[in-house]
This record gives C-alpha cells, sequence and structure tokens, in this order.
C-alpha cells in the first residue's frame, strides 16, 4: 500500500479568508483593481492581522466601478487592516481595528451607496430569486422620449421646443444618478465610466446636440442595466446550487412521531426522514432503508447511486425509490452543498494571468485614450484653423469610446462562467488561475491508491492446496474477520458475497506485521503473509513460486495455514476504477502524457498502470519523490507547458503543492479537500480531468474572442471617428454594445 504522509503540507495557500493587499493594484477601466461577479482576484499575499471583521450587503456595487471607488475610499482609512470584494453577492468584507462601522458606513455612503450589515444569518443563503427586469419602465419611457427628440430634431416637422423638451425629460429619468456619480468620481480625480460619461454628455449639451446627449445617458443606463442583469445571471448559476437544498427537513421528535422544522435548527445527529421524490436537506448518514439517489447536483455523476445503510448522503441530492431514515452529519451552512457554494463564490484561488494582464493594459489605455480625445478637440482647430464644435464633438465621441469596461469584463466573465460550468459536472476549480492553466496541461501524475484504482482491495485469487477448499474458506474467513487489514477484510467480504458464514473464533491473536491466529472448531490456524509462513517453517519452494507469479500481478497475498502445512492461498488487488482506462485514453487524445507514482512495490504499480493503459509507472515512491517526479517530468517539458499531479487532496501533499494544478479525486463530503484542492472532483471518476481540461481550453477560446472583439469594435469606431464617419451616438452603442456581447460570448460555457 502506498506511504502517506499525514500531515497537510499543501503549498498553495488557499484560504476562504484570504485578502487582497490594500495597495500596490493595477487599477482597471475604472480607475481600481475589479473582480466581476465574483471571478476569482485575490493576490499570494496572507490575510491581514485584523480584530474584527464586517460583512455589508452593497446593492449598487455590481461593477469594477463602484469597487475602485469603495477601495479607494476605504483603502486610507485608520483601522482598515484589508478588503475583500465578492461583486457575485454584492458583498463587501472589512477586515479591521475598529471600535465600529459607522465610519466605514459613512465612507461608503459619501459615495452614493448604501452598505447594510450582514449577520452571520442573512449571509447564510442568497436571494437566488429574479434577478430583475432587463429594461425598468423609466429607462423605457426615457428612451421613447430620447427617440422622439432624435426624430423631431432630424425631421424638423414639430416645434423647435420639442426636442429640447423630451431630451431634458429623457435626462432627468435617466441621466441624474449618471450625473451624480459622475460628479463623485471627478471630485476623487477617477476617470470612471460614469465621469467621462457625465463629460460626453455635457459636451453635447454645449454645443447644443440635445438628443445626442439624452441619447448617450439614456443608452447607457439601459446597457448599465442589462449588463448588471447578464452579470447576475451568470452568478446565479452557481449561487442557484443552495437553493438545490429544501429548507424545511422532516425530524424524528423523542417521542417517534415526525414533524417538519427549518433545516437551519436540524442539530447534528438529529434522525430525519426523506421520502420517495425529496431531496436530501441535511449532509447525512442512511441509518435505516435502501434507495437510489441522484447525486447530480453534487458529484455530477449521471446515474443514480444505491445507497444502504452506512452510506453517506449529501444534501440537494435527491431520493428516487425508497423511504430513506438517515442521521444528519452537518448543520445546514456547513453541507457539502454550501461548502463548494462557498468556494466557488469566494473563489480564492489565484487570478488568472489573462485578467492581470488585461487590467494592466486598461490601466495605461484609458488616460492614454482620454488624452488623445482632449488633443482630437484641441489641436486640430489651434495648429489647422478647424471648427472647434466639430473637433470638441469627435473629441467627446472618443471619451465614449474610452472607458475599456468590455475588455475589462471579458476575462471574469469567461472564467465565472467555466467556473460555474465546472461546477454544474461536479468539477470545483479554486480561481481562474487554474481554470486557465487547464487548457496548456501536457503531463498528468496520477496517484494509484483511490485515483487509478478504488483504494479497497477485493479478493480476486483463491487456491485451495489441501483439504476441503470451502472449508479452508470457512476457516479463512472466520479469522479474517476479527482482522482490520485491508486483504483480510476483502478475504472476509468475498466468503460473505458467497454465503460462506464465519465460525467461532477462540484464543484470537494478532501479531503485527505479520498475520493472525487463532482456533476453530479445536484446530489452531494461521492466516498472514509471506513472512508469517517462513516463519513458521512452512514455506517451499512451490510456494514461493506461486506468491512471484501473484505478486509480479501486481496483486498482495495471505495464506491459511495449520500445524502441518499451507492449506490454501489467498490474492487481492486493489481494483482499478472503472473508468481509469477511459480516462488515461481521453487524456492521450487531447495530447496530455501520463505516468503513474505509487508507494506499492514497483512490480505492483507496474501490473496497475499496465491494465490502465498508462504507459509509465514508478513504484516504492515516498512522499518527496513523488514530488521529485513532478519537478522531473517539468523539466521535460522545456517551459511548453504545465504539470498536474492527482490524488487524495492530502496525503499526496508535497506533490500536489509542487505541480501547476493539484487534482483531488472523491472530495465530496471531504472538507480537507474541497478547501485544499487547486481543483477537486467531486465523485471518483477520473474521466473529469480531460472534461477539466476541455473545458479550460474552452474559456481560453472564448476568452481570445472576448478580448478580440472589445478592442476591435473599439479601434474600429475610433477610425471612423476620426475619418469623421462617428457619431456619438454610434460610440454608445459601439461600447455597451461590446459588453453585452462578451457578456453573451462568455455566458456560452453555461450550456456546456
Amino acid at each position: 500500500m502506498p506511504t502517506h504522509n499525514p500531515g497537510h503540507a499543501h503549498g498553495h495557500d488557499h484560504k476562504l479568508e484570504e485578502l487582497r493587499p490594500l495597495d500596490g493594484q493595477a487599477p482597471c477601466c475604472c480607475g481600481g483593481a475589479c473582480e466581476v461577479a465574483g471571478a476569482p482576484a485575490l493576490d499570494d499575499g496572507p490575510p491581514p492581522r485584523a480584530a474584527q471583521r464586517a460583512l455589508f450587503r452593497i446593492e449598487a456595487m455590481d461593477c469594477p466601478t463602484e469597487e475602485a471607488m469603495i477601495r479607494k475610499a476605504l483603502g486610507s482609512m485608520p483601522g482598515v487592516a484589508g478588503l475583500r470584494f465578492n461583486l457575485l453577492a454584492r458583498e463587501l468584507t472589512v477586515h479591521h481595528d475598529l471600535p465600529d462601522t459607522v465610519g466605514i458606513v459613512a465612507a461608503i455612503a459619501a459615495l452614493g451607496m448604501e452598505a447594510v450589515p450582514v449577520t452571520a444569518d442573512g449571509a447564510a443563503r442568497r436571494d437566488t430569486g429574479e434577478t430583475g427586469a432587463w429594461v425598468t419602465p423609466i429607462q423605457a419611457v426615457a428612451l421613447v422620449l430620447a427617440v422622439v427628440s432624435e426624430l423631431a430634431e432630424w425631421r424638423q416637422f414639430a416645434a423647435p421646443w420639442l426636442p429640447i423638451a423630451c431630451a431634458a425629460a429623457a435626462i432627468l429619468a435617466c441621466g441624474l444618478p449618471i450625473y451624480k456619480k459622475g460628479w463623485i468620481a471627478l471630485s476623487r480625480r477617477e476617470l470612471n465610466i460614469n465621469a467621462l460619461m457625465s463629460v460626453a454628455a455635457t459636451g453635447a449639451i454645449v454645443l447644443g446636440q440635445y438628443p445626442e446627449a439624452a441619447m448617450v445617458l439614456v443608452l447607457f443606463a439601459i446597457a448599465e442595466q442589462l449588463e448588471s442583469v447578464s452579470l447576475a445571471r451568470a452568478g446565479k448559476a452557481v449561487t442557484a446550487l443552495l437553493s438545490l437544498a429544501p429548507e424545511v427537513a422532516t425530524v424524528r421528535r423523542d417521542d417517534g412521531s415526525f414533524a417538519e422544522i427549518s433545516a437551519k435548527d436540524v442539530a447534528v445527529g438529529s434522525a430525519i426522514r426523506i421520502r420517495p421524490g425529496e431531496r436530501v436537506p441535511l449532509d447525512a448518514v442512511v441509518a435505516e432503508g435502501r434507495s437510489s439517489v441522484d447525486q447530480s447536483p453534487v458529484t455530477g455523476e449521471s446515474l443514480p447511486v444505491e445507497k444502504a445503510p452506512g452510506d453517506a448522503l449529501f444534501a440537494g441530492t435527491i431520493n428516487q425509490e425508497g423511504e430513506l431514515l438517515a442521521t444528519s452529519t452537518a448543520l445546514a451552512d456547513d453541507a457539502t452543498i454550501a461548502r463548494i457554494t462557498r468556494a466557488v463564490v469566494a473563489s480564492p484561488g489565484k487570478e488568472a494571468a489573462m485578467k492581470r494582464f488585461v487590467d494592466r493594459f486598461a490601466a495605461v489605455y484609458t488616460p492614454a485614450v482620454f488624452a488623445v480625445a482632449v488633443a482630437v478637440a484641441v489641436l486640430p482647430p489651434l495648429v489647422f484653423g478647424g471648427s472647434f464644435a466639430d473637433w470638441v464633438y469627435k473629441g467627446l465621441v472618443i471619451l465614449v469610446i474610452a472607458c475599456p469596461c468590455a475588455l475589462v469584463i471579458s476575462t471574469p466573465i469567461s472564467v465565472v462562467s467555466g467556473l460555474a460550468a465546472a461546477a454544474r459536472r461536479g468539477i470545483l476549480v479554486k480561481g481562474g488561475l487554474f481554470l486557465e492553466r487547464g487548457g496548456s496541461l501536457r503531463a498528468v501524475a496520477l496517484d494509484k491508491t483511490g485515483t487509478v484504482t478504488t483504494g479497497r482491495p477485493v479478493q480476486t485469487d483463491f487456491e485451495s492446496l489441501t483439504g476441503d477448499p470451502e472449508g479452508n474458506r470457512a476457516v479463512a474467513a472466520s479469522l479474517a474477520a476479527r482482522s482490520d487489514h485491508p486483504v483480510s477484510r476483502a478475504v472476509a467480504q468475498r466468503a460473505g458475497q458467497d454465503g460462506i458464514v464465519p465460525g467461532h473464533v477462540e484464543d484470537f491473536t494478532a501479531l503485527p506485521g505479520l498475520g493472525v491466529r487463532g482456533v476453530v472448531d479445536g484446530n489452531a490456524y494461521h492466516l498472514g503473509n509471506h513472512r508469517l509462513i517462513e516463519e513458521l517453517g512452512l514455506c517451499s519452494p512451490a510456494i514461493e513460486a506461486r506468491l512471484d507469479a501473484l505478486e509480479e500481478a501486481g496483486k498482495t497475498t495471505v495464506l491459511l495455514a495449520d500445524a502441518r502445512g499451507v492449506l490454501a492461498i489467498f490474492a487481492a488487488a486493489d481494483a482499478i476504477r472503472p473508468h481509469s482506462r477511459e480516462a488515461v485514453e481521453a487524456l492521450s487524445r487531447l495530447g496530455v502524457a501520463t505516468v503513474m507514482l505509487s508507494g506499492d512495490n514497483a512490480r505492483t504499480a507496474t501490473a496497475i498502470a499496465k491494465e490502465a493503459g498508462i504507459p509509465e509507472a514508478r513504484g516504492d515512491q515516498l512522499p518527496e519523490d513523488k514530488a521529485a517526479a513532478v519537478d522531473a517530468l517539468r523539466a521535460g517539458l522545456g517551459g511548453k507547458g504545465f504539470v498536474a499531479m492527482v490524488g487524495d487532496g492530502i496525503n499526496d501533499a508535497p506533490a500536489l503543492a509542487r505541480a501547476d494544478i493539484g487534482f483531488a479525486m472523491g472530495a465530496a463530503g471531504t472538507d480537507a479537500a474541497i478547501e485544499t484542492a487547486d481543483v477537486a472532483i467531486m465523485d471518483d471518476d477520473p474521466r473529469k480531468i480531460a472534461a477539466f481540461i476541455g473545458l479550460s481550453r474552452a474559456t481560453m477560446a472564448i476568452l481570445k474572442q472576448n478580448i478580440a472583439l472589445a478592442l476591435g469594435l473599439k479601434g474600429l469606431v475610433l477610425a471612423l471617428t476620426v475619418a469623421g464617419y462617428g457619431s456619438m451616438l454610434l460610440a454608445v452603442f459601439a461600447d455597451m454594445g461590446t459588453s453585452l456581447l462578451v457578456i453573451a460570448n462568455g455566458l456560452r460555457l453555461l450550456r456546456r
């Protein structure tokens, strides 16, 4: 069996409370670093040491503009140690050493936003209901007024005051909130989208272009609403997981009757009843009954799983057939599905490299384009004698194009959609960095036990050398049933499956490192390994040859003997997972090399690898040997790809930490695996490694498409404007339309 390190030494510092530092951030299009729709954007630094933590819900905080303003306002406040933004849930976590949070609330209120403190109970479950209307009634009316204003100005079929009146009404309906935000931004010397739109609309009014000003503000307000709803729906794909677990549970009372109570009030150890068709309300263990359970919401398994007494149940899964009585094992907020949702939404992973590049690019792009707009408005009239009105108008059009919101939003919307698509399939990805790296994996190292194999030995061979075969099996089962050794358990389990009833054992004694002995029906027997038989002096060349052949095939042997000699040989092997070979073939088709690393002896490792179709196997690997093997694989790639390690998330910690991506297999229900792995496969299906790589490559393709869309369309409109063919209306459509295009393109990942 593999040698395991019982300690946890995972090299990635994945803490759910990891914070982004307050300084040193590259500004985005809105003047500050951003993470959109809950996309992971946490730095590697340790969390600040603050005495208190406060959680606020800020309804108006749904894009990088608001985050940047809040970060700047709170970043210099004495006593504030760290901030963590979750735009997906519109929540802000503040670590501080202040006596109260009044100053924090006041500072956010000064930005035109309301910060509502969230208690532990309030934060437990996010709203997964309606995400809001695509266009509000006020916006619809304002759009009609703006269109009437444009038509009246264009056709001049009405009184001169009509276009001005309609434009003014539209601006009052939709423009005042934008002007308020723009004024706050300008007063704080920030060039965010609200400031740019406010300047552009004001310039149009000064030039007498009232319909243009109205259309700019109305279309911008509508586009912001559409963007907010689209992002909320992307986030809903993840947060809706929580709604899968019912809010009530049927609990057995002390008098034996059942009553429905809130799932949040159910204590650990309570007896709960789950009828056919009902969802499991809490993580639990089956106490009575048998049924099949649909576990797809948690593990992504396509087929129901049979459940019997002693089997685990996960909150949110669906009971299919029989009634089950189960014992709850976790509180509602600690259920597996709640932990998965928190891990994805709060996503303590690292930022994707592409996102960091986009943020750095935006930090240079925004002021550069603003400078170009000023130059276009001023230089031609002064140097070449052009019309101030014409060139100022062109400068204003460039201002509308200037904010690269579509560019900045292109990465996180693709990442959060990819994370949600993976979570739906039972693949928990801990951040954009790992989703991005997955597409570049070129080598995967797989642990044997629990990854390629089930980790549960089963009896594969039985050979009776002398005496009654069935009698020998009964004696062996009697002794094996008293042993905790995995191979002994396999022998006892196989006997039970074949209807062999164990006998009574007297004078049972465990022989550490050797086996067991006992008296059955008045006769003394030994059941143990090769070394025990040698110490008893009962080995022979024939038995040696037979044991060598079995061990060559990767099997572990135990022998039954009495005082006269060896009676029977049993062999067991760690059963290979049903889909291991298929998973290795899928990785091969993707161009990913595989190697198996095992603590078992080299012969066993080679035999299992051959059965699974893995071309290379390394046995006798200690934890530090596996880590060194990962380094060797990376060196062999010559910097042309990444290396992954697949293990149990804890015992293979050194290798998992050394790999570019650490995969934990069968992580459902395991706190440590969910919280420490880079990627956690919630069931035991190794085929999902290839599925993750495919999803990663699709995510990166869409991400690149979005960046090309954002830059290409803005560049086209910019060129048209300089050439004299642009307009402010076209610029608004290009800017906001591009944002909506990249959102829609990113959301395509949710349909995978």
